[in-house]
């Protein structure tokens, strides 16, 4: 028995609405920010510029940025009931930590209760802006550090590793990091972005949107994935030599395991995003003169091509990015929300501007009807 309507497992090839953000072409492995693509962004723009963007569908002029990192630079800093909130959270959880947290900010936001779009607009560039003082600070806590203030005079990527690390980034560092958040700010109707614009289609305000991005991004088939690939590294071993990167692999396949960091939902040819992130991931390794996790994720990278011509995703060489920048591996997918806020904003702010209730149908396949009621005497 059905509605008239076939179900699409996960919504496979259904278009669920309108978008002037995100353009990807899987096909030709094009992906672009309203119109920009991210290689030109990787190249030449800031994460800054490219929250711009997404917000206000073309990018700043030179005052405008300086506007935005202002504004940004004013409400890094966390609200105090926030910090001691933190405190008092598991540290093993950090996305448990992250979710609760980011709902809690609410409560702290002077706009609190007032959703009509300006305010949403100043909701989106404060959430932006505590997030990624908020990941840091949990990552800096867990490692035994105490909370670091953010620097005013530093961008949004080098406050992050600053505030993580104790100490400024080097200029490598942290155009590095800046580069990653861009690769990451947006990918259309993502599970995570689609469940934040059904919350929005409510009318539910911005903050509760945003923890429904970041509830479905905690799901391990969303996020969570570089993690895994560096736990895969670790797994093989830094000194391991090239048979035993090979015999793993091989392993995995014949055991029918998924090697993580291969494959996407969208892309049929090499994610753009892991070009910029293997560039940064042989740099970084340079810098410190170790490269080794970068050769041993070559050598899986031509292993799978060989085996399953199959072409790595955007978290396979974010893994030894983020080791190589001193981040732990509890805080890769926190490190997503970080960059990724920016992307579900503006597709909140964008189902504001023009919003229907989002209420798919589903096809029935359960017992045929009518069914006979039984009194519960008879059953």
């Amino acid at each position: 028995m059905t509605t008239g309507a076939t179900a699409a497992a996960g919504l496979e090839g259904v278009v669920a609405t309108s978008s002037k953000i995100c353009y990807l072409d899987g096909e030709r492995g094009v992906l672009a920010y309203c119109g920009y693509d991210i290689h030109d962004l990787a190249r030449s723009a800031t994460f800054e510029e490219v929250c711009y963007l997404l917000w206000h569908r073309r990018l700043p002029t030179r005052a405008e940025l300086g506007d935005l990192q202002s504004e940004l630079a004013r409400a890094r800093l966390l609200p105090e009931p926030i910090v001691r909130m933190m405190r008092s959270l598991p540290p093993e959880h950090t996305m448990d930590a992250v979710r609760t947290l980011v709902s809690a900010l609410a409560h702290h936001d002077p706009d609190v209760g007032d959703d009509a779009p300006p305010a949403s607009m100043r909701k989106a560039v404060r959430l932006t802006a505590q997030v990624g003082t908020l990941v840091a600070t949990l990552g800096r806590l867990a490692a035994g550090g105490a909370p670091m203030l953010p620097d005013p005079v530093l961008g949004h990527a080098a406050n992050f590793l600053y505030m993580l690390r104790g100490e400024r980034p080097s200029a490598l560092a942290g155009r590095a990091f800046d580069v990653a958040l861009m690769l990451h700010a947006d990918h259309e109707l993502n599970a995570s972005t689609f469940a934040a614009r059904v919350a929005a289609a409510t009318l539910t305000d911005i903050h509760s949107a945003i923890v429904a991005g970041v509830a479905t991004l905690k799901g391990p088939l969303h996020g969570g994935a570089n993690a895994e690939v560096m736990k895969m590294l670790e797994t093989i071993g830094e000194d391991a030599d090239d048979d035993r990167v090979v015999a793993t692999v091989r392993g995995m396949l014949a055991r029918k395991q998924k090697v993580p960091g291969f494959g996407h939902r969208v892309y049929r040819t090499e994610d753009p995003r892991a070009t910029h992130l293997r560039q940064m991931s042989r740099d970084l390794g340079r810098q410190a003169n170790n490269t080794r996790w970068f050769e041993i994720s070559q050598r899986i990278e031509a292993v799978m091509k060989a085996e399953k011509q199959i072409d790595v995703n955007v978290d396979f060489y974010s893994a030894s990015t983020y080791h190589t920048l001193g981040i732990a591996v509890d805080l890769f997918t926190p490190i997503f929300v970080v960059s990724r806020v920016a992307g579900w904003t503006a597709h909140v702010l964008e189902q504001y501007a023009n919003n229907r209730l989002i209420r798919p149908r589903a096809e029935y396949i359960g017992p045929e009807y009518p069914q006979t009621f039984v009194p519960i005497a008879s059953r």
